[in-house]
């Protein structure tokens, strides 16, 4: 191979290395997908709801139902209202927080501010699908809403007998809202609030 030919060749090779590191320098990046860290919820059991208020006053609450066996349940000492709970979930870093009323002809108002904290949340809310409950042999009648999207409760219901009593509770994660990240837990503890709704009785 003569002197020119080989001349030739280098150039034809450093013109080609030229135009390689020139693409692969010049091609952009694929992001990758945005990831959430994994949320693995627990296994659930249920027991019988059951509390008496104040010690030595042995005076149960009008009220029961199933909760899960990962939960504590707190009364509420924030309150000068009786009957007053949070449900607390340690593990899921999450709270039910539940309040009762005695109805003394006062249903429509309580309802009304009962779907006032359900609508508080209709400018965050995607949706807001309701589902009604009626269990007449407990006088248990109630409505069950899913509030859809990034909002701070995830979940919320109230039932009634509409003559005695009134009892309303709304989920809470204590974190920034992110339904996407936390699908999971909402998706448990939506489990457990049908499971406290289906299981409701009065106990007075």
């Amino acid at each position: 191979m003569s002197f020119k030919t080989r001349v030739s060749c280098w150039v034809l090779a450093a013109v080609s290395a030229s135009v390689v590191l020139f693409v692969s320098c010049s091609s952009s990046s694929v992001p990758k997908p945005y990831g959430y860290f994994r949320i693995t919820t627990p296994d659930t059991a249920y027991t019988p709801f059951s509390l008496s208020l104040g010690e030595g006053r042995g005076e149960v609450f009008p009220y029961t139902f199933a909760v899960s066996q990962n939960a504590v349940v707190q009364p509420r000492t924030d309150v000068e209202e009786p009957y007053w709970v949070n449900i607390v979930y340690p593990s899921l870093n999450a709270t039910i927080h539940c309040s009762y009323k005695p109805v003394r002809n006062n249903l429509r108002e309580l309802t009304e501010d009962a779907l006032g904290f359900v609508y508080r949340n209709a400018s965050f809310a995607n949706s807001i699908p309701e589902r009604e409950y009626a269990h007449p042999e407990a006088h248990v009648y109630g409505v069950l809403f899913d509030l859809e999207g990034n909002t701070a409760s995830s979940c919320q219901f109230f039932v009634t007998d509409s003559t005695r009593h009134f009892f309303r509770a709304s989920v809470y994660c204590n974190c920034p809202p992110n339904a996407d990240s936390l699908a999971p837990v909402y998706n448990y503890l939506r489990t457990d609030v049908i499971k406290m709704v289906e299981t409701f009785q009065w106990t007075k």
